[in-house]
């Protein structure tokens, strides 16, 4: 699970599934934790697909369908989509990359290897563990990096922490715990904010909290603060408000519903490798990143250059201090109740609509960002539609249609899309260009992420039914049961915010840059 181009997925109860699609038996995750640590540990919240799934001619034209062009703009601000990358790294972090420990009990090695949402993508196994250390400054902050050049944008903590060593890679690589929040520069400097909010929570604590005590109460501070953003501002904003209440008020009823809170949760692959996939749906071809590159100036394949894990930084070892984000254009601060801050549209980043189209350079992934081989530029598996197809493919996904028939059988109260619906959309991925016998299969056995696209296309852009309910089921069960937890604490409300209620992103970033213009923007 390091990297976007992992083709294997250890489900419970099937074994491994590898880039063939054969399962291997297991032993069991008692089994594996006997001996060492288990691979992370996915499991099938729906039935297994039908025997009969969309054949490699029909995904090549379905994901090319996928990559023409349409849709358009939605009205969820482009910060979210990023926003969304961090949390499905942190929710598919595997703690034992950067520590296994020493006599480590086998069910401490099963949740290092398990979904949660308390940030260890950003912890790793906080400041006491030999060797997550690298990642702090002292025992309670973390480390920030200062971006190369010069003025306001180069001075500490605008970019990660960057590594040394003799060569101009191991110099430019991040010292972070996750390091696929170095694969493109949005996603990048999500992380170097949260780094920034926990350092500027952590000396908040009053004088009283013991030294042995600073960092694991700064980090459940900043903890729920984070899954309360998540509950009450980000899942708002991509899937319908009904089901996110109806979750968080009622509890779930299809996924683990019986699980005890402290049990190690898992995660359903429906979720990794079909809902939430929806952030590729989100992503721009442009954006308007700062003021020196103004007016959908910066493409998406510049945020790709100037990261380290997909390309080079540039040529530099460190983030040019030109490239610095300004927050104000990819969040709606105005918004959120300070004007002062707020942009004008023509130099506002919104973020492309949920739906079954995503921009033309998704087509071509640069090589760097899925970690494949080397191949030529027209190869079909450079196209993310496509790879995302085969990949459902291979774990023998469950179709739209099935997962309908197992949330209804579940009670949850979802209402199927007719062929014409999955067939026309709207204004989204044309089917024309498939043959008749092609569509038919689509029309029949919709892969489940095309169908969940599909689904929030005809909810004017916000996820609904299949794709809601895997969706919030999932980011529940990980906040219940990460270590610390707002679903296990339900009396706690946020601090830094405005008020007692409430605490959104802009919020997370005001307080993290001070509420000052020139940290949010310091290009100007």
């Amino acid at each position: 699970m390091s990297g976007h181009g992992s083709e294997s997925y250890f489900v419970l109860g099937e074994g491994l599934l590898a880039a063939s699609g054969e399962g291997h038996p297991d032993g069991g995750v008692t089994a594996f934790a006997a001996q060492a640590a288990p691979p992370f540990r996915f499991s099938r919240l729906g039935p297994k697909g039908t025997g009969k799934q969309l054949g490699e001619p029909n995904r090549k034209k379905l994901g090319h369908a996928m990559t023409a062009g349409g849709g358009g703009d939605g009205k969820i601000p482009a910060g979210y989509t990023y926003l969304g990358q961090f949390i499905d790294h942190d929710l598919t972090f595997d703690k034992t990359q950067v520590t296994l420990g020493q006599n480590v009990a086998p069910t401490q090695l099963l949740q290092a290897r398990s979904p949660s949402l308390d940030l260890d993508s950003m912890y790793g196994a906080g400041p006491t563990d030999p060797e997550s250390a690298k990642f702090y400054a002292g025992a309670v902050k973390l480390k920030v990096g200062k971006p190369a050049g010069s003025g306001p944008a180069a001075k500490a903590g605008f970019d990660l922490p960057r590594g040394g060593g003799n060569t101009n890679a191991k110099k430019r690589r991040a010292v972070i715990a996750d390091p696929r929040n170095d694969e493109n520069l949005a996603v990048a400097q999500t992380h170097a904010a949260m780094i920034r909010f926990h350092n500027r929570v952590a000396p908040t604590l009053p004088a009283s909290v013991p030294v042995s005590q600073r960092f694991e109460r700064a980090r459940e501070l900043v903890v729920k603060h984070y899954q309360w953003m998540i509950r009450t501002d980000y899942l708002r904003r991509i899937c319908t408000t009904a089901v996110v209440d109806d979750v968080f008020t009622n509890g779930r009823k299809a996924f683990e519903v019986a699980a005890s809170p402290t049990d190690v949760p898992t995660m359903p692959i429906e979720f990794s490798v079909g809902a939430f996939r929806l952030g590729h749906a989100m992503i721009r071809g442009r954006y308007s990143w700062n003021s020196n590159f103004d007016f959908d100036s910066a493409t998406l394949g510049d945020l790709f250059t100037f990261s380290a894990t997909s390309s080079n930084l540039g040529g530099d070892t460190r983030l040019a201090s030109i490239w610095v984000a300004d927050f104000r254009r990819l969040y709606d601060f105005k918004a959120a109740g300070h004007p002062n801050l707020g942009m004008p549209k023509a130099q506002f980043n919104v973020a492309r609509r949920i739906d079954t189209t995503l921009v033309n350079p998704l087509d071509k992934l640069p090589r760097g960002s899925f970690g494949g081989p080397s191949m030529p530029a027209d190869d079909v598996r450079r196209n993310l539609a496509f790879r995302n197809l085969t990949r459902a493919k291979m774990v023998r996904l469950a179709t739209g249609q099935q997962m309908v028939t197992f949330l209804k059988n579940k009670g949850v109260n979802v209402t199927a899309l007719t062929k014409a619906q999955i067939r026309d959309g709207n204004n989204g991925a044309d089917l024309s260009g498939l043959t008749q016998a092609q569509r038919d299969d689509v029309l029949t056995k919709t892969p489940l992420w095309f169908y969940i696209l599909r689904e929030a296309e005809l909810n004017n852009g916000k996820l609904d039914g299949v794709g809601a309910r895997i969706v919030v089921e999932t980011v529940h069960r990980a906040i219940e049961g990460s270590t610390h937890s707002i679903v296990r604490d339900p009396g706690w409300r946020p601090s830094l915010g405005p008020n007692n209620t409430t605490f959104r992103m802009p919020d997370l970033l005001f307080f993290a840059f001070e509420g000052k213009k020139r940290l949010l923007a310091p290009n100007g």
